[in-house]
């Protein structure tokens, strides 16, 4: 088998400018952006026998995904305290794909952000270590796929279960925290 995971979406280190090829196609926002343009990421698998050629799936997953579908391809249970779920239904085709309640991601530097992905729903906070009550901006991804209209407004109901989510998802870390001097910055 043969997994091809495209992690090389627009990025401005090294001098790189993700604008010259417009690599992000019709998303916002480059790596360590919590818009889909940071996060959202193509990939191709190859497993003759197994994934049919040229299929495609809508299934929404996350890296720590690949880890529970590796264990159900060799045959060993996962850690109960992991947030993936295996992806196997979905490349063997067979219709019985568990599927997440919500994605959370949190990225620590440039004044914290966070962002929650929930069926089609998409929630983005930004600037959160200095503002905690910084606003939340909302996307419906069926409808606005480059995040360009936030409906936060429109939708109070989303916000406030967005909220919620954002209140209760994160594990709190000794090593991982999320503050602006982290663990690992003070090595």
């Amino acid at each position: 088998m043969h997994l091809f995971n495209f992690l090389h979406r627009g990025i401005y280190e090294g001098g790189a400018d993700p604008e010259y090829f417009n690599s992000n196609g019709p998303f916002k926002g480059v790596k360590r952006d919590l818009y889909e343009g940071g996060i959202r990421v193509p990939m191709i698998v190859k497993w003759p026998g197994k994934v049919q050629p040229n299929s495609k799936s809508d299934h929404v997953s996350a890296f720590w995904d690949v880890f529970p579908t590796f264990s159900e391809i060799v045959g060993i249970n996962k850690p109960n305290n992991l947030d993936g779920i295996s992806f196997l239904p979905t490349l063997l085709q067979n219709g019985n794909q568990e599927e997440h309640n919500y994605l959370y991601w949190e990225f620590h530097e440039q004044g914290g952000r966070q962002s929650i992905r929930k069926g089609d729903w998409k929630a983005v906070k930004y600037d959160v270590l200095k503002n905690p009550g910084a606003p939340m901006e909302l996307y419906n991804l069926a409808e606005d796929i480059s995040e360009e209209n936030n409906v936060a407004q429109s939708h109070p109901e989303v916000v406030k279960e967005m909220q919620a989510i954002f209140e209760t998802a994160r594990t709190d870390s000794d090593i991982f925290t999320f503050a602006s001097e982290t663990y690992l910055s003070k090595q």
